[in-house]
């Protein structure tokens, strides 16, 4: 028999553990209608205690789905959809090491991202999660009303032209609303991220700049947040429309690694 469905939050506004599902299993359609409920109302959830093989984590993303690949880091060889998140003794950065959105930068911006890790430090590597929602439902009526028509840039290329300097590729870019409506819940969240968000159209440079430098700013306060501690066989599942994340690099130079699927999205709007 299999174990009753628990969703435990993890704070009020971000975050929830669900226990009682074994993810290396196939789910049934109800239990990936609680889960998505769970992460509609929570943003992210987080899983203990799986065993997922890279195979096995594809056909998990599905389930949400369908998958995208990464437009800058080359998947795994027998699993392109998976992206391996790995840092040791030799790295000279990891990834998410900076407040952001996954792939903003394409026309539809990623739904979600599952990650597994199977390897982890002893201590360190946590991930803080930030809810969007929560940070634009504390601005004031008058900067929410501003903010409401901007549109701005994300653009990839800054942030992988300075990793990958002997890559010839240009990467995405794309304007997305500075406000985007989640389309599920239809709540309203902040969809700018400092990692490659670099231009309001509707202002002038130094308008601009000013503006974006507030906003990042804002989004890092705690009352939004929540910070996961990883053990071997987590799994988290992020709303990548509602959230921004941060990896935490205080581990070096000890071993992190897991595998990530993303599972694709819709203009935001």
């Amino acid at each position: 028999m299999p174990l009753p469905l628990t969703i435990r939050p993890l704070t009020r506004r971000i975050g929830a553990e669900i226990f009682g599902l074994d993810l290396a299993l196939a789910l049934a359609p109800e239990d990936v209608a609680a889960v998505q409920a769970a992460l509609a109302a929570h943003k992210v959830v987080f899983f203990r205690d799986q065993q997922l093989s890279p195979a096995g984590l594809v056909e998990l993303g599905r389930r949400f789905g369908d998958l995208v690949l990464h437009s800058a880091v080359a998947g795994l060889a027998d699993h392109p959809e998976v992206v391996a998140i790995h840092a040791d003794a030799d790295s000279t950065f990891v990834a998410g090491e900076d407040w952001h959105s996954d792939l903003s930068e394409h026309a539809a911006p990623p739904m979600g991202s599952i990650l597994y890790m199977h390897t982890l430090p002893e201590t360190g590597g946590d991930t803080l999660f930030a809810c969007m929602e929560a940070a634009y439902d504390a601005l004031s009526p008058a900067m929410q009303a501003f903010l409401d028509p901007l549109t701005a840039l994300h653009d990839a290329n800054p942030v992988y032209r300075e990793i990958f300097p002997l890559v010839e590729k240009t990467y995405p870019k794309h304007t997305h609303p500075v406000v985007r409506r989640h389309p599920v819940t239809g709540r309203k969240g902040i969809f700018v991220n400092a990692s490659k968000t670099t231009r309001i159209h509707e202002l002038a440079k130094g308008e601009s700049d000013a503006l974006l430098a507030f906003l990042f700013d804002h989004v890092k306060n705690p009352n939004f947040q929540t910070r996961f501690r990883w053990q071997q066989g987590s799994v988290a599942f992020w709303d990548n429309r509602c959230t921004q994340h941060f990896a935490v690099w205080d581990y070096f130079p000890d071993v992190r690694s897991g595998w990530r699927v993303t599972i694709a999205g819709e203009a935001p709007c």
